[in-house]
């Protein structure tokens, strides 16, 4: 799979290895017989009109087949790990409209399954094979988004009105721990793409200038993705926010458009993320308009940096994910001590984060898994440590302890949010008496900070799939104009690992 010239080439063996870890999980539980049927992402028109959004395949589907198309399914059988797609048996004038309608050895060849047979075949196909009339279908909620993957009742009730027994209970967990762990192919796809969004990133601050609008940025980022290297899409929408907007963390969608002009001393906060072949990045980096940090700007930067640094070098199979966050937390309440604004009053600071002040300033979660989705699955699973309902803790997208071969992303941040700024003086709230008052509200209108990675996790620690400008002499070299990558590490604490072997395009 690739976008054609030289854009990356995502081999079909990728998802063949998915289907594979998939049966063999199954197998762990002993659950040998039968099959997995996954239902595809439907084509869809917008509202009442017969306008065709772009469509994007649904993730599970995409990550067990790798078909980009709609209105597929796909059938494993659990006893032989046989992989059957089903594609839809399109009607004669499609070609007209839609182009040549591709043979089912056409897909089998591109997609390197076994057989490719259609849709409307499913129940004929079950009653064909050897394996017992079992069929186990996805069914489970998303710890993110609170929404139910609901199972296709229609294909159920076929399936159980020709006397096939449905399970939806077994398989939903399986893979979704299955896409927490990731494949050597899959670690190199999400390095590639962190990649090329690092040097996107790169050159949106190299461009930006004080008097254009943040959507501007926005759209160089996106030209340079897809010009350079192939991505269509996005992971999500991108976040342009300079100034008082730095501190929306999710800024950027249809209400709040990223149509700020840009003014000179702001500091801009631009989270954006480019995807390939499915797999997408999730990438954040701040700097100063100007090219020339404030004292102020330079202390705030410092400690979030601080703290992605601290977290890189606590993180490693068998820590928590929540002792990182408090651990970020903690380095962000010293910068802010730097600033007279967090005033111990001989309470040492391990404690106040206990007390959760560093929420007031850091009310989302340090990080999250990623991959195919950009809060990707598996945070919390039935077997996993729960949520820790707190401020700021209650937010972390995983409170897992940190495995091998898991991809997340760790993206500590400092914010001056004025609901939150009001909450935490009120007098009545205890956290008050450590806050500096008159200092502190002079932050509002100061926006946020925020610097995000794409990590994973190694044996001993971890490697930092980003490639952006960190430092405070890197950041104010490219956005005066400097090239990237450099030709020297001056963070080796950050685990840039191919930061010099890198080259932008």
């Amino acid at each position: 799979l690739n976008m054609g010239r030289d854009t990356y080439q995502v081999p079909v063996s990728l998802f063949e290895t998915n289907r594979a870890t998939v049966l063999e999980a199954l197998k762990a539980q002993n659950v040998t017989d039968g099959w997995i049927y996954v239902n595809g992402g439907t084509s869809e028109t917008r509202y009442d009109s017969d306008h065709e959004p772009l469509f994007r395949q649904e993730s599970y589907f995409w990550y067990l087949w790798g078909v980009p198309d709609a209105d597929c399914a796909g059938l494993i059988s659990l006893q032989t790990g046989h992989a059957i797609l089903l594609v839809p048996e399109l009607p004669p004038d499609y070609a007209t409209i839609m182009g040549r309608i591709r043979s089912p050895e056409e897909w089998k060849a591109k997609h390197g399954v076994n057989a490719v047979r259609y849709t409307n075949q499913l129940d004929q196909i079950i009653r064909e094979g050897e394996e017992s009339p079992k069929v186990h279908c996805l069914e489970g909620r998303n710890s993110d988004s609170d929404s139910l993957y609901k199972a296709p009742l229609e294909t159920i009730t076929s399936l159980m009105k020709h006397g096939f027994h449905v399970d939806t209970d077994i398989l939903f967990p399986v893979v979704a721990n299955s896409r927490v762990f990731k494949s050597e192919a899959e670690l190199s796809l999400l390095r590639h793409v962190s990649e090329l969004t690092s040097f996107a990133h790169a050159y949106v601050m190299r461009n930006t200038t004080p008097g254009m609008s943040e959507y501007q940025s926005e759209s160089l980022f996106r030209h340079y993705c897809y010009y350079n290297y192939g991505c269509r899409l996005v992971g999500y929408t991108p976040i342009c926010g300079c100034g008082p907007n730095a501190a929306i963390l999710h800024y950027g969608h249809t209400g709040e458009p990223n149509a700020r002009l840009i003014e000179d001393g702001q500091m801009c906060l631009y989270d954006m993320g480019a995807e390939y072949c499915g797999y997408g990045s999730d990438i954040t980096c701040s700097f100063p308009v100007s090219g020339t940090f404030t004292p102020a700007q330079r202390i705030v930067y410092e400690g979030v940096l601080a703290a992605q640094v601290a977290v890189y070098d606590m993180a490693q199979p068998g820590v928590s994910f929540v002792d990182c966050h408090k651990r970020a937390e903690l380095e962000i309440l010293k910068a802010l001590v730097k600033l007279d604004i967090v005033v111990p009053n001989g309470t040492p600071l391990e404690d106040l984060v206990e007390m959760r002040l560093g929420a007031v300033f850091m009310p989302h979660g340090l990080g999250h898994l990623i991959g195919i989705d950009t809060h990707d699955v598996g945070g919390y699973l039935e077997d996993c440590p729960p949520r820790i309902m707190q401020p700021g803790l209650k937010s972390l997208r995983t409170s897992r302890v940190l495995q091998e071969k898991m991809t997340l992303t760790v993206e500590p941040g400092c914010y001056f949010i004025t609901h939150l700024i009001h909450e935490a003086l009120d007098p009545s709230n205890s956290l008050s008496a450590y806050l500096n008052k008159d200092v502190l509200l002079n932050y509002i209108g100061f926006g946020g900070v925020r610097l995000e990675d794409v990590i994973e996790i190694i044996p001993g620690g971890v490697v930092n799939y980003t490639v952006c400008p960190r430092t405070v002499a890197e950041v104010e070299h490219v956005v005066q104009g400097g090239k990237w990558p450099p030709t020297q590490d001056e963070a080796p604490e950050l685990c840039r690992t191919r930061l010099l072997s890198t080259h932008t395009s």
